[in-house]
């Protein structure tokens, strides 16, 4: 069963995503918040292993509050899952700043939203696709970074073309397809490009490809 907080100041907002969640078997809301401080409260409270966050909240804003659960984490839960009305947004690209490792609008499909709140559990990070190469190619254009240094040097081949293929937005699956190899063996050097990386998940490492340049948006 995944564990989910549902953070946003409308309770109208709240109700109906709780609605849609509990819809599916695996996924159970274990808390709600109308704001950032009392989202801090509950995630130390319930222990999801999702935080669904608005990030325009008057009671206190979600990226403080996202900083504050990231910082706080036991391993790697919970996940933060910005949910927002805005694609192209400030808020959006401090929330990626400040360790939210998704991102899905609220006119999102339902089942959209449910198998952003899974790959999150799961440790995959997501943003929505209708935006993703948007949203990370102008989060690396207003913060642009060095070439690719040290930490480049250290990839292998193989590790560089499955980071290249993971900022296309392609999954596991999909990259293991593209590479001709087992799901199981992009995982691992997934796994051991983002420990050479520092990057702390893979929505990270997409970010740190695109700002070094080792992608580029289509």
């Amino acid at each position: 069963m995944i564990r989910v907080v549902l953070v946003d100041d409308q309770a109208v907002v709240r109700a109906g995503f709780r609605v849609l969640l509990e819809e599916y078997d695996d996924l159970e809301v274990v808390g709600e918040a109308s704001s950032g401080p009392e989202a801090v409260a509950v995630a130390r409270r319930t222990r999801p292993d999702v935080v669904c966050m608005d990030v325009r909240m008057p009671g206190g804003d979600g990226l403080t509050a996202t900083r504050q659960i990231v910082a706080e984490r036991d391993g790697d839960r919970p996940a933060v899952l910005v949910v927002t009305t805005f694609d192209l947004d400030e808020y959006v690209f401090g929330a990626l700043e400040a360790g939210a490792e998704g991102f899905v609008l609220k006119d999102a499909d339902p089942a959209d939203l449910a198998d952003a709140v899974r790959r999150l559990a799961r440790g995959d990070g997501m943003l929505d696709q209708a935006v993703t190469r948007r949203v990370i190619a102008e989060f690396a254009r207003r913060r642009p970074a060095p070439a690719p240094g040290a930490e480049a040097d250290l990839l292998t081949p193989r590790e560089t073309d499955i980071v290249r293929l993971l900022a296309q937005g392609l999954s596991n699956a999909e990259i293991a397809q593209a590479l001709v190899v087992e799901p199981s063996t992009v995982k691992s050097h997934l796994g051991r490009a983002m420990t050479k990386l520092g990057t702390r998940d893979r929505l990270q490492t997409v970010v740190w490809a695109y700002r070094t340049g080792l992608a580029t948006p289509r």
